[in-house]
C-alpha cells in the first residue's frame, strides 16, 4: 500500500492535513497512518518535520499562487482573468479546499511567517495588477485588491470555524460566488 511513496506523496498528504486541521496535523505519525506508511518511509524523504513543513509551504506557494496565476494569465480578456481568479479562489476558500486558513492560523510560527508574507505580498500585487488591467485607477486598484483578498481570507476562516455556514450546497456556493464577483469585479467598459 505504502510502497513507492514519494516525497511528493508525503508533501501532498501534509498539505491536505494543513488545509483540514492546521499545522499541528503536519506530523509524522498521523501522516504515516493516513498514507498507510511507516515512519521509515517518511525519513527516507525528509530529515525531520521542519523539512516537511518547508516542503509543504513551498508546495502551497507553488500550487495555490504561482501555478494559479500562470493559469489565470492565459486568459486574454482582463475582466475574465479577474472573474476567473475570483471564482477559483473564492470557491476553494468556501469549500475549505485550500490551505490558507491553516497557514494563517500558524502565522506566528517562524517557519511559516516568511512564506505567508511572501505569498500574501505576491497575491496582493497580482490582484492589484488585475484590477489595473480592467481600468481601475492605481490607488483604487490597491484598495480593491486588499478588500478582495480580505474576503478570500475571511471565506477560508469561515469554513474552518463553521463549515456548515460556509458551504451549504453547490447551488448556494455558486450563488455566493456570483454575488462576490458582482461586488468585486467592475462591470465591463461601456456596459
Amino acid at each position: 500500500m505504502a510502497m513507492g511513496l514519494s516525497r511528493a506523496d508525503w508533501t501532498e498528504a501534509a498539505l491536505d492535513a494543513l488545509a483540514q486541521d492546521g499545522l499541528g496535523a503536519v506530523a509524522i505519525d498521523p501522516l504515516a497512518r493516513r498514507l498507510g506508511a511507516t515512519k521509515g518511509s517518511f525519513y527516507w524523504h525528509f530529515a525531520n518535520r521542519d523539512e516537511l513543513i518547508a516542503a509543504v509551504l513551498e508546495r502551497w506557494e507553488q500550487r495555490d499562487t504561482i501555478e494559479l496565476v500562470a493559469e489565470i494569465d492565459k486568459i486574454e480578456d482582463p475582466r475574465e482573468r479577474l472573474v476567473g481568479l475570483a471564482r477559483i479562489a473564492l470557491g476553494q476558500a468556501a469549500r475549505g479546499a485550500d490551505a490558507q486558513a491553516g497557514v494563517l492560523a500558524a502565522a506566528s510560527d517562524p517557519r511559516v511567517a516568511p512564506a505567508l508574507a511572501r505569498v500574501t505580498t505576491t497575491r496582493l500585487a497580482v490582484l492589484e495588477r488585475l484590477y489595473r488591467d480592467v481600468g481601475v485607477e492605481p490607488e483604487a486598484a490597491e484598495r480593491h485588491a486588499r478588500l478582495t483578498y480580505a474576503i478570500y481570507v475571511g471565506m477560508s476562516d469561515l469554513h474552518r470555524a463553521v463549515p456548515q455556514a460556509a458551504l451549504r450546497s453547490a447551488a448556494d456556493l455558486e450563488a455566493d460566488i456570483e454575488l462576490m464577483v458582482d461586488m468585486l469585479v467592475p462591470a465591463a467598459s461601456g456596459a
